[in-house]
């Protein structure tokens, strides 16, 4: 069984793969906010890649701590190719000086180092050199293809973008995504809303070019990334097109047992304590648009779980509150000085945009799920944010 592909798209990928022929040297990247569904999809476009034969890098930003992707790291480390992973694309810009020599000879170069300037020192045979016979060029020497994926826009990839503009700017971008937001900043785009992930749509994509490349490890990265968005096939938003895609993979030698044993079953006796913490205190607004709840320090030190533990708990929420539109929990970190501070997480199951409604907390995190530190209390900084997602939920009028 085969996604049904209409021409348009059949049109879309056939230029993709033109450009990915064309390539001696490719990058992929993706946000530095990693989650189950860009991990999966880079490392199994890098081993399709791979076994087209093409020279290929995959690289993201190291996660910050207190960064909500920090704990994807670990998780889905399991997948196959993940140490391939690099955090810092290898410097490759070269600046070139060029000197016209058709009329004037060179007879002799030096160069002198003073501080904060390098001197060539150029002797000419005879007549002389003028500023109009030089010329610089910043050319990158390393990649002639980037693909993003699962990335809204550049200033997401963080590091990864920030120390390379040079290379972004001058070298072709495939940019390949399922989130609305999406700015398009790729020559070209591959942007498909109606998608229930990123790694659904790589599925269409490398089945239209050779499905016969999907073995069973770019299968397992896929369909991690199919079953990590979907909580399990247990999330609203699943079509036909993810099930057929499914199916597909799970044919193809998916390993599905092991993807669910490491997302699922390894939960280990302390996060089903603080799971229980958090169910106690579990509140809700709008008829349950909006749910919250709270960890307190103690929380933590009784059920022996820690702050990395909470997405499985808001993991749970979604499932089990499918109604839910903004999920929050607040919680309790202790400071140097033994003082409380107070952070909080969001998570947007909808079109809401997160980093835009809470932009003056200076969060971490994207559209969808925030991680903010804040000096107030927990009560008051929880009543404060509860607010305003109430405000949020009653203007856009679900």
């Amino acid at each position: 069984m085969r996604c049904v592909k209409n021409k348009e798209m059949l049109n879309g990928n056939q230029q993709i793969f033109e450009q990915i022929k064309k390539a001696k040297s490719i990058l992929i990247t993706f946000s530095s906010i990693w989650n189950g569904d860009n991990l999966s999809s880079a490392l199994s476009f890098y081993l399709f890649l791979k076994k087209m034969g093409k020279n290929v890098e995959v690289v993201s930003a190291k996660t910050e701590e207190k960064n909500p992707g920090e704990r994807a790291g670990k998780v889905f480390s399991f997948l196959p190719a993940f140490n391939e992973i690099k955090r810092t694309v290898r410097n490759s810009n070269k600046f070139t000086i060029s000197l016209n020599t058709r009329d004037t000879k060179i007879k002799k170069i030096g160069y002198r180092v003073e501080e904060n300037a390098l001197k060539l020192i150029i002797t000419p045979k005879k007549g002389s050199f003028s500023g109009e016979d030089v010329k610089t060029e910043t050319k990158n020497g390393k990649y002639d293809l980037i693909i993003t994926l699962d990335t809204r826009d550049l200033d997401s990839l963080e590091k990864t973008f920030q120390e390379n503009t040079t290379l972004f700017y001058d070298t072709p971008i495939i940019n390949i995504d399922h989130h609305g937001g999406n700015e398009e900043y790729g020559q070209i785009n591959l942007v498909q809303i109606n998608a229930v992930s990123t790694s659904e749509i790589l599925f269409s994509l490398f089945d239209s070019y050779d499905g016969n490349l999907i073995d069973s490890d770019i299968a397992t990265c896929l369909l991690a990334g199919i079953i990590s968005k979907t909580k399990n096939f247990k999330t609203a938003n699943i079509t036909p097109d993810t099930l057929a895609a499914t199916s597909q993979l799970i044919s193809q030698e998916a390993r599905r047992d092991e993807i669910i044993e490491k997302l699922y079953r390894s939960r280990n006796i302390n996060v089903l304590k603080l799971w229980g913490k958090v169910l106690t205190r579990l509140s809700g607004a709008r008829n349950n648009q909006i749910v919250w709840s709270a960890v307190t320090l103690s929380d933590f030190i009784k059920t022996g779980a820690n702050k990395n533990d909470l997405p499985d708990i808001i993991d749970e929420l979604i499932v089990n509150i499918p109604e839910a539109k903004i999920i929050i929990i607040f919680y309790e970190t202790e400071e140097k000085d033994g003082d409380p501070t107070t952070n909080f997480i969001i998570h947007s199951t909808k079109n809401i945009n997160l980093m835009d409604l809470v932009g003056h907390y200076n969060p971490k995190g994207d559209e969808k799920l925030v991680e903010i530190e804040t000096k107030k209390k927990l009560e008051e900084i929880k009543n404060e944010i509860v607010e305003l997602m109430d405000k949020k939920i009653e203007q856009l009028n679900f």
